[in-house]
C-alpha cells in the first residue's frame, strides 16, 4: 500500500493542508462560541478535590513558573502541567460541550491543549482558532471511527480526545503530515479511560481529561522533534480499533473532509449533568410545563433510552457524590421535577440533601426504546411515560435537545452561562468574565492568547 492511501495518513493530510481561509465564517464564529464554554467551564473546575489533587501533582512534579496559564489558580507552569489542570478543570461540572455522533467533548482536550502550547510559543488567537478546529475535526472523525462499541467500555473523551488534543497540537505547531501521523500514533498507543470509575464514585474523569489533554500536546511535541509513532495506529491490525473497537469504521475518518464542518455540529450543555439525561430531562420538563404538573403530582417517571445511556447512566444506582449524581437518571430528573432545573445550583444545593430528589430517584426508571436506540448517536431524542397520582398516563417527546445545534444556545445565552460559571466557587468576577468574553469575540484579531485571567488573586 503506498504511504499516502491509508484512512489516517489522508486524514493528517488534510489537516496539514487546512488554512483559517478555507474555513466558513460560520464554523469560525461558533469556534469562538465553543472556546468561550470552555474557558468558562475550565474556571468553574476552581477547588473541585479532583482538580486539587491534580494541581497537587502538578506543584510537586513540574516548576513554579512557566508560559502557560492554570486557569482555577492563576498561577503559571510549562504548558504540559497546564494542560494537565486545565483538562482536569474543565469537565469536572459537567458543563462542557459535547459532539453527538463521536459522543466526544472536545472542548475539554483540545483547548486546553492548544491554548498551553500556543502560550509558550507566542501564538496568536487566528492560530489558536485554526489550531481547535483542526483538533475538532480529527477528533470527532475519529471518535465515529471507533463505533458504538467502542464506548460501551472506554469513555471516549479519554481515549480519543488524546488524538483530537494531538492533531490540534501538531497543527499548531505548523507539522506537515508525516509529522500529525507520527504525532497521532504516539497519542494512540497512550490512549485511555474507562468507564468503571463510575461505580465507585472515583475520580478518574477528571484523570481522563487531563491526560489526554497533556499527552495529546506531548505527543506533538515529540512529534516536532523527531520521535516516531505508529502510522496506522487507528486501523493497524494491532492498532486501537483492533484492540478497542468490534465495529470501527474506516470510512469515518475522511468523511467528507473540508466539506463537512463537524466542529459546528458540536452542543452545548444546557443542564450541568452527563449529557445522557438531558433529553429525557428536556421532555420531562415539557411535559410538567404543558400539563402544569407539581413533582408531587408524579407517581412514576419511564426514561426512554438508547443503550449508551444505560451502560453509563445504569451503574449509578445510589449517587454518594454531587459528580456522580449528575450521572444519575433519577437525580437529574428529580431536579428538574423539584426544581425546575438540574444546573449548578441545584446540584450544589439540592442533589444530595433534598429528601424529595432521593425520594423522586425511586419513581424513575430507564427503558430501551427501540427506535431511540437506532436514532443514536446522531440524533439524541428524549421521551418520557409518567403515571400521574391520579391515574393519568402522559408522554412528551423531544427530537432536538436544547443546546444541540438545530435548539442551541445564543450568544447571550452563552454570556450569561460563562458568567455564572465564572461565579461559581468564585472562579472569576463578573468584570473578569465579561472582559473574556470580548477577547473571545474578536479571538481572530488577538495577537497573543496569554493572561485571561490577573496573576496573583
Amino acid at each position: 500500500m503506498p504511504n499516502d492511501t491509508y484512512p489516517t495518513r489522508q486524514l493528517c493530510d488534510f489537516i496539514a493542508q487546512l488554512k483559517l481561509d478555507d474555513v466558513p465564517a460560520p464554523v469560525i464564529e461558533r469556534t469562538k462560541d465553543l472556546f468561550l464554554d470552555w474557558i468558562a467551564s475550565a474556571i468553574a473546575g476552581k477547588d473541585a478535590p479532583a482538580v486539587r489533587r491534580i494541581q497537587e501533582f502538578a506543584a510537586a512534579m513540574g516548576p513554579n513558573g512557566g508560559d502557560a496559564e492554570v486557569l482555577v489558580d492563576r498561577r503559571r507552569t510549562s504548558p504540559y502541567f497546564a494542560a494537565l489542570i486545565n483538562g482536569a478543570s474543565s469537565h469536572v461540572v459537567e458543563q462542557d460541550d459535547v459532539h453527538n455522533g463521536s459522543v466526544l467533548h472536545p472542548a475539554a482536550v483540545v483547548f486546553p491543549a492548544v491554548m498551553a502550547a500556543a502560550q509558550a510559543e507566542g501564538k496568536s488567537g487566528a492560530d489558536v482558532l485554526l489550531a481547535s478546529i483542526a483538533g475538532y475535526e480529527a477528533g470527532i472523525r475519529i471518535g465515529e471511527f471507533m463505533g458504538r462499541s467502542h464506548y460501551r467500555v472506554f469513555h471516549t473523551t479519554g481515549t480519543v480526545g488524546t488524538l483530537a488534543a494531538a492533531a490540534a497540537v501538531a497543527k499548531l505547531f505548523g507539522l506537515d503530515a508525516q509529522g500529525i501521523n507520527q504525532a497521532l500514533g504516539s497519542a494512540g498507543t497512550q490512549a485511555a479511560g474507562l468507564w468503571e470509575f463510575l461505580r465507585d464514585a472515583a475520580d478518574s474523569k477528571q484523570l481522563h481529561t487531563a491526560k489526554a489533554a497533556a499527552d495529546g500536546l506531548q505527543s506533538a511535541w515529540l512529534a516536532r522533534a523527531g520521535f516516531t509513532g505508529a502510522k496506522q495506529i487507528l486501523e493497524g491490525k494491532q492498532g486501537m480499533a483492533a484492540g478497542m473497537s468490534s465495529d470501527a469504521n474506516p470510512a469515518a475518518l475522511t468523511d467528507r473532509l473540508g466539506t463537512r464542518w463537524a466542529t459546528a455540529e458540536t452542543s452545548f450543555k444546557f443542564f450541568a449533568s452527563c449529557r445522557h439525561t438531558h433529553p429525557a430531562a428536556d421532555a420531562l420538563k415539557a411535559l410538567m410545563q404543558r400539563e402544569s404538573l407539581h413533582a408531587d403530582q408524579i407517581a412514576a417517571v419511564t426514561a426512554h433510552v438508547h443503550q449508551g445511556a444505560i451502560d453509563v447512566l445504569g451503574p449509578v444506582v445510589n449517587p454518594v457524590t454531587i459528580h456522580q449524581a449528575k450521572f444519575s437518571m433519577g437525580t437529574v430528573l428529580g431536579l428538574v421535577a423539584v426544581h425546575a432545573h438540574a444546573g449548578l445550583a441545584e446540584f450544589e444545593q439540592h442533589a444530595l440533601q433534598d429528601t424529595r430528589i432521593a425520594a423522586f430517584c425511586n419513581k424513575v426508571t430507564m427503558v430501551l426504546d427501540e427506535e431511540i436506540n437506532n436514532a443514536y448517536p446522531r440524533q439524541w431524542i428524549g421521551r418520557v411515560t409518567v403515571q400521574t397520582t391520579d391515574g393519568r398516563t402522559l408522554e412528551a417527546r423531544v427530537d432536538v435537545p436544547k443546546g444541540d445545534p438545530d435548539n442551541t444556545l445564543s450568544r447571550p445565552e452563552l454570556e450569561a452561562k460563562a458568567i455564572q460559571l465564572g461565579a461559581f466557587r468564585h472562579g472569576a468576577s463578573e468584570a473578569e468574565m465579561r472582559a473574556i468574553i470580548a477577547r473571545v469575540w474578536r479571538l481572530e484579531q488577538e495577537r497573543d492568547v496569554t493572561n485571561w485571567l490577573p496573576a496573583g488573586r
